[in-house]
């Protein structure tokens, strides 16, 4: 049997990491500014993580949520701390796709509505009713395609104000910071506003925080620059450092009943204690503040390079607009200086690294990026 060829792969095997780096079976180092989207938070294979994902592997694995499991209780507390969500339900799952599902599922059954409202270039996953939401027709099937979904560009309030004056949505979705798109932040302004209309047009306001969550942005979710508190919140990527695992958080209008959502892993025993473990490390390593410090560095550096357009994003989610192929400079980036970033769009490279990333590395990403232009 052979894999089903849907990836385009770069011709290299990182076998082991640490911290902000990974290598190859050679010994090779490389830094990883990438994260695999976004996921490892923490730096890879820290030892908090290994400990305790080890140590509940030798206790229990995994069994069904029709039993208690007081992780998941821990886990709820410890997020809600952290956060500024206290108030709010968790519902656990499986990936950020999943998470998506569920935040609509949830507003469609809070409101009796079944219309969605999105923004231009989004993306919110590729199952069935989150790809619908996501502004990339190459990758929906005509399966679906739905009349349920429409989009507006993000940051015209006036285009969400006709569509919500419409009636019929049940719930509008936003990226705290649109990833895929190229590190487009929506404005606060614009945040503001959106959740002014959502509350008086009676629709869920949902904010997918899947890659800009998690302290990523300097602040524990990045909607939080506006100051606003949306109904719903969806969270992945960087939630269990690479153990599969999702979450939406709900505000306490919603009423739960028995049976309206479900799933078989959500929440296992191996994924909340990664999950525990990860919240642990960035409250005792004060991880949140230095993504926003080594970010600021970062783009600073970064916008000093005068063969550099833009640079977009906050914290550690980030940006840089180029001329010219952002695929071709991603690969010399990772064969010639051994550095993994990530693309967005045509002419984006996209930085997403652990939040344990030092100045000092920053400072080293710079000269290697300044270095690699010179040549």
């Amino acid at each position: 049997m052979n894999l089903f060829d849907v990836y385009s792969l770069y011709d290299i095997e990182p076998v082991r990491g640490a911290g902000n780096f990974v290598y190859t079976a050679d010994g090779s180092e490389y830094l990883d500014l990438y994260g695999g989207h976004a996921v490892i938070s923490i730096g890879h294979c820290h030892p908090r993580y290994v400990k305790a994902v080890g140590d509940q592997l030798q206790q229990l694995g995994f069994y069904s949520n029709s039993v208690r499991n007081s992780l998941q209780d821990r886990l709820a507390c410890l997020l809600g701390l952290q956060s500024g969500y206290g108030d709010y339900s968790l519902f656990l799952c499986n990936s950020g796709a999943e998470a998506n599902e569920n935040a609509i599922k949830l507003a469609s059954f809070h409101t009796g509505r079944s219309r969605v409202l999105a923004f231009g270039k989004a993306f919110h996953g590729r199952t069935s009713g989150a790809v619908a939401m996501t502004d990339n027709p190459a990758i929906r099937a005509p399966f679906n395609e739905t009349g349920h979904v429409e989009f507006c560009d993000l940051g015209d309030i006036e285009a969400v104000e006709r569509k919500l004056s419409e009636g019929g949505f049940c719930a509008v979705i936003v990226e705290g910071i649109q990833g895929v798109a190229g590190i487009r932040v929506p404005g606060d302004d614009f945040m503001k506003a959106l959740r002014e209309l959502t509350t008086r047009h009676g629709v869920v306001l949902i904010a997918d925080e899947i890659q800009s969550g998690y302290g990523r942005t300097g602040r524990f979710f990045a909607h939080q620059y506006a100051g606003i508190t949306p109904d719903i919140i969806t969270c992945a990527k960087g939630i269990a450092n690479g153990f599969p695992m999702g979450a939406v958080l709900i505000s306490p209008e919603f009423e739960a009943r028995k049976g309206m959502l479900g799933t078989t892993f959500g929440g296992n025993h191996l994924a909340c204690a990664a999950a525990i473990s990860v919240l642990e490390v960035i409250r005792d390593e004060n991880l949140i503040e230095n993504a926003r410090k080594v970010g600021e560095r970062l783009m600073a550096g970064l916008r000093g390079l005068d063969f550099v357009k833009e640079v977009r994003g906050r914290g550690l989610m980030i940006g840089i607009e180029i001329d010219g192929s952002a695929s071709e400079l991603r690969k010399r980036l990772l064969f010639e200086k051994r550095v993994f970033t990530g693309g967005a769009g045509n002419t984006t490279v996209r930085l997403l690294p652990a939040l344990t990333l030092t100045p000092e590395l920053a400072d080293e990403f710079v000269d290697r990026f300044k270095e690699l232009h010179a040549q």
